[in-house]
């Protein structure tokens, strides 16, 4: 029976090898087909003539641009002591805007590359104020730079793309025009290859025209590759010089971050003063109203109630602790006391304070600005209580460290998972609020959240900010 079961054993392994060869085999046959089909299709498929336009369409819109560049500014240049040369000069600068708009359109509309478009012409009032700014203008020079750069770039398409296509239309129908004797037209990277001796027409009779039309053939299949591989480094070209101007992003960014520094402190003044009003307030006015009361009491010897009196102290020491504690509260929204000691002993209270196991991890050297322990010591109080609240988590930890100039926090935890930022209300909406925070001091926050967890929150501050 042992020699049975192991002769069974034996077969079903040489039976399971077998079919393993044959799926191995099998997809290494299909690599071949998938190949050649897509070498078949490749010449038909859109995207290939929408490459072969765009070369042909931008090669001479590139010669045109330059030729543009080049007399505007010569003679801009040449007139530049007088004032004529100046707006010369400063036409030729907005020209250049306008040819970067076309060829980011032109890049758009045939290869489906969105290039962000840049900032608008804004100018003061007033030809002067126009002159002066157009003069200025970044966006300008870079878009004049991508003009010049354009040239060599249509050139090198021409001659290793647009070769292959007229040297395969050209080949093709040799047969029917190359009886005469005559040569053909070959240029570029195939007459480079097969040298111009290949392409001479009447010499070798049939045998060498039919070599000419498989050649022919091969250049047509061919031909997509060799454009998409030249067409391919001008939308790189196209994102460094006619991308928005970094310096104006990043101006952007500054205002956009200044702007919501300014709201936030805005409605945080509007919060407290709400507070204090709605809140403190009432509890002192009730404090000066039972003292009041206890104070007309006291002042009538006739109806002198000590236990009304003694209640109505009562009250108002109640009240006066309330509104100790509301105070301490709203100051500690202000400024968290646990800062006084450092980052180390604040983010060691909040993990101490926290209700699910929080593990602590510090390695800072030198000690952040207090603006940036402030926003570091509030996105992990939110974030600990968002652990709290929402992760359904066992276990949480806090990693602060310091890298290169920067502050990383990492919030971990094994809750369910799935946070992630919202504008409306959701267990996770107060991830935008820390995202501002962090933003308006040019920090970053990340968020991975899977379902069914770990949620890991990163958070990056500059040092000092």
């Amino acid at each position: 029976m042992t020699g049975e079961r192991a002769g069974d054993t034996g077969v079903r392994m040489r039976a399971l090898v077998k079919e393993m060869v044959g799926v191995v085999s099998e997809k290494a046959g299909d690599r071949p087909k998938e190949l050649a089909r897509i070498i078949w299709h490749e010449p038909f498929a859109k995207r290939t003539w929408s490459e072969f336009w765009f070369l042909t369409i931008g090669t001479p819109l590139a010669a045109l641009g330059l030729a543009f560049v080049l007399l505007t500014m010569g003679a801009g240049v040449v007139l530049a002591i007088t004032f004529f040369g100046l707006a010369i000069l400063a036409l030729s600068i907005r020209g250049s805007r306008g040819l970067g708009g076309l060829h980011r359109q032109l890049a758009r509309g045939l290869l489906g590359e969105e290039i962000a478009e840049p900032e608008p012409f804004v100018h003061p009032p007033g030809f002067l104020g126009w002159l002066q700014s157009a003069l200025r203008d970044r966006t300008g020079w870079r878009s004049m730079a991508y003009v010049a750069s354009k040239v060599p770039l249509a050139f090198l398409g021409i001659f290793v793309g647009f070769s292959m296509w007229w040297d395969a239309f050209y080949c093709i129908t040799y047969p029917i025009w190359g009886g005469r004797g005559n040569g053909v037209a070959a240029f570029g990277i195939p007459q480079i290859v097969f040298g111009s001796g290949f392409f001479s027409g009447g010499q070798w009779g049939f045998l060498h025209g039919f070599g000419i039309f498989l050649a022919g053939i091969l250049f047509f299949f061919a031909a997509p590759w060799a454009v998409r591989v030249v067409i391919g480094l001008d939308p790189r070209v196209m994102r460094v010089l006619l991308s928005p101007d970094p310096v104006a992003v990043r101006v952007r960014s500054l205002e956009e971050a200044r702007a919501q520094t300014v709201d936030s402190s805005a409605a945080a003044m509007r919060r407290i003063e709400r507070d204090l009003h709605d809140g403190t307030q009432a509890q002192l006015v009730a404090l000066a109203m039972r003292l009041g009361m206890a104070k007309e009491k006291l002042a009538d010897d006739t109806q002198l109630d000590l236990d009304q009196v003694r209640q109505l102290v009562n009250d108002a020491h109640r009240g006066a602790k309330e509104a100790i504690i509301e105070l301490r509260d709203l100051a500690r929204g202000i400024h968290p006391p646990a800062l006084d000691i450092g980052l180390e002993g604040a983010l060691a209270t909040l993990a101490a304070r926290c209700t699910v196991p929080t593990s602590l991890t510090l390695d800072l050297g030198e000690r952040p600005t207090p603006a940036i322990e402030a926003i570091a010591y509030f996105c992990v109080a939110e974030l600990l209580a968002n652990v709290t609240q929402h992760a359904k988590a066992s276990r949480a930890s806090i990693t602060c460290t310091e890298h290169g100039g920067w502050l990383r926090v990492v919030v971990r935890d094994d809750g369910t998972g799935g946070a992630s930022l919202s504008r409306v209300g959701s267990s996770s909406s107060g991830l935008v609020g820390l995202t501002d925070r962090v933003h308006a001091v040019d920090g970053r926050l990340g968020i991975v959240s899977p379902p069914r967890g770990p949620t890991v929150v990163t958070v990056d501050l500059p040092l000092h900010a």
